[in-house]
């Protein structure tokens, strides 16, 4: 099992709009067949407004799959560029999970 971590440095003030859409592109997940993430953070401390978003999946493999198929979902393109203008810039970052 791994744990998937989106995490995005929003332009200034953008934190509310972000969850917000993060919402939006949970739903078009859903619609599209893929889990919608598990949970999403905003900083307490750290660099400010800052949004990660956080997803478990089987395999690497699995993630890949599922990722690919939600980004040929033209609902999923439209809503990632409204998305992506409130983005200064992101990484993401992919554990194992122990048990």
């Amino acid at each position: 099992m791994i744990i998937v971590r989106n995490v995005f440095r929003l332009k200034f003030g953008k934190t509310r709009d972000a969850v917000a859409l993060w919402k939006e592109g949970a739903e078009i997940m859903r619609k599209s067949g893929a889990p919608a993430p598990e949970r999403m953070l905003t900083d307490l401390v750290g660099p400010f407004y800052t949004l990660v978003v956080e997803n478990k999946s089987a395999s690497l493999a699995q993630f890949e799959e599922t990722i690919k198929g939600v980004q040929k979902n033209p609902e999923w393109q439209a809503w990632y560029q409204k998305f992506s203008e409130l983005v200064e810039s992101g990484h993401r970052e992919i554990y194992n999970i122990v048990e």
